[in-house]
């Protein structure tokens, strides 16, 4: 299903954190939010989730409004925090997680197992997630993510603080998942990762300074850095968007 977003504004006290946002993420498609730290990826990820509701504009999910609860079955979140329970073992978490979305017990197990074997992490299912890297933290969380099979899945910084190796793992991973006809939205501030998406959409100040194909985006620059989008919007006060 596509994810609408239109005018979508939110503030938080004084604070403008998201300012008039539009755009439209086709299903199927991998969408990187890109932009430097604090620019306002994750407050519009939450926006797009439902955690928060705009103030002004509109987000939808295919033709449900959000925030909705109905649509959180169709929804799977990897927190920029992992958010796991280190006491308990990979599977533990798994079946923590499961049970929320009420998956039934035979159908849980065969989920957890299918989960586990995509992030490479059947080996290691009984070790208590405190003894894990923190790159097997994060194939973790994307194993909860997927658990429920979402159509949708939002995933907030989530190679930040792993070493390139495994970045280049996790990416794989995120590929497989989308050839599966999932949507992906993914936010991130490493300018190289837009090359692994569809489409980009550069969030600069709370502000949308452009939205189109990553190769268009690409086209605007004199040099193929997408960062150079960023420098033209310091010194102009933005760029086009399709």
């Amino acid at each position: 299903m596509d994810i609408q977003l239109n005018g979508v504004s939110k503030s938080f006290g004084d604070q403008l954190a998201i300012d008039h946002v539009g755009f439209t993420i086709n299903s199927g498609d991998i969408c990187c939010l890109l932009g430097p730290s604090g620019s306002g990826k994750t407050t519009l990820i939450r926006l797009m989730i439902g955690a928060l509701k705009a103030d002004e504009g509109m987000i939808q999910l295919g033709e449900t409004v959000m925030p909705s609860m109905a649509m959180l079955h169709n929804i799977g979140f990897m927190p920029q925090n992992d958010g796991l329970y280190e006491d308990l073992s990979a599977d533990a978490n798994l079946e923590f997680f499961g049970s929320i979305y009420k998956l039934g017990k035979a159908k849980l197990q065969a989920r957890i197992t299918e989960v586990l074997k995509l992030v490479d992490l059947t080996a290691d299912r009984k070790k208590l997630v405190r003894n894990f890297s923190g790159g097997m933290k994060k194939r973790l969380s994307l194993a909860i993510a997927i658990l429920h099979g979402p159509d949708i899945l939002f995933l907030d910084e989530p190679t930040v603080g792993i070493d390139p190796i495994l970045r280049r793992q996790i990416w794989d991973q995120f590929q497989m998942i989308r050839a599966s006809g999932k949507t992906i939205i993914v936010s991130t501030h490493v300018m190289d990762e837009v090359l692994e998406c569809d489409r980009a959409a550069l969030i600069y100040n709370g502000r949308l300074i452009a939205y189109d194909t990553v190769p268009h985006l690409l086209d605007q620059t004199e040099n193929g850095r997408i960062e150079e989008l960023f420098l033209i919007a310091g010194r102009e006060g933005g760029v086009g968007h399709a």
